[in-house]
């Protein structure tokens, strides 16, 4: 920490708890209440029960919670293929060449991404490519959603390599399929998993262009808890969000080992 006085950093701290419990914790604390309960007494839920758990993590919502895994895996690969291929390429162009290709990648987070699913659902209604109504629509919307992520973060970590490796790789008479294989993906990979984790959180927590193009038999956990809590059934809505907080940490955590043992090869 920059600052060395104990006051001071105290201070800080206090600032820090007073700013972050009621922005960030609180709400999901409220959440993690209403989970367990049946009615709300004065601001708080009440009625304890695992009830809503149950309703949580069978049927209708246990398919839902399976159908956004698929989503987000499906999406994640299919992003990191994209974004890493694009900054590798893109490490080998010129300022100005970048700065387009930067751009192009970053147009679907600059907008807002009820409009990436209608643009998605109005290019791929007709033939040769009818995707609506097919699953294949929700995980395509959310790869132009992720894939964005994707690039800037392996294009980062690329800009910040030794070149050292791939000189001497070279320089011992490597081909540069031998060195892309060999040396630069595996430098690469703790920036790899990290951009893996990041664009799976974000599938997983996608509504809005998935509320577009949705079909019925491939219902994400997000358009379920939406569904649950409009018709008012806000505790059983609350359950299964924090199943599906609960399923992405627990796949975040699992990235996050294979990120740092990747860090120490």
């Amino acid at each position: 920490m920059l600052v060395h006085s104990r006051g001071a950093r105290r201070a800080l701290w206090a600032v820090f708890l007073a700013l972050f419990l009621p922005l960030f914790a609180l709400p999901l604390l409220v959440v993690l209440g209403a989970s367990f309960a049946t009615h709300w007494s004065s601001v708080l839920p009440s009625g304890p029960t695992l009830a809503n758990y149950r309703s949580a993590t069978r049927g209708e919502a246990l398919q839902a919670l399976v159908t956004s895994l698929l989503t987000a895996t499906g999406a994640s690969l299919l992003a990191l293929a994209v974004g890493t291929w694009a900054a590798l390429a893109g490490a080998a162009l010129k300022k100005r060449g970048k700065r387009v290709l930067d751009a192009l990648f970053v147009l679907p987070v600059a907008v807002p991404s009820v409009v990436v699913g209608l643009s998605v659902l109005v290019a791929f209604s007709q033939p040769p490519l009818l995707l609506n109504g097919t699953r294949w629509i929700v995980i395509l919307a959310h790869t132009v959603l992720v894939t964005a992520f994707a690039h800037q973060s392996v294009s980062a970590a690329i800009s910040r390599l030794d070149p050292a490796y791939e000189q001497a790789a070279a320089a011992l008479g490597a081909r540069p399929s031998y060195v892309l294989w060999r040396v630069r993906l595996p430098l690469l990979l703790p920036s790899l998993t990290a951009a893996a984790g990041l664009c799976f959180a974000l599938s997983m927590g996608e509504l809005s262009a998935t509320m577009m193009l949705y079909p019925p038999d491939w219902t994400p956990l997000p358009v379920l808890i939406y569904a649950a809590t409009d018709r008012g059934a806000l505790f059983t809505g609350s359950a299964v969000a924090v199943v599906l907080m609960a399923a992405t940490l627990l796949v975040l955590f699992a990235v996050s080992r294979v990120r740092t043992r990747a860090s120490y090869r």
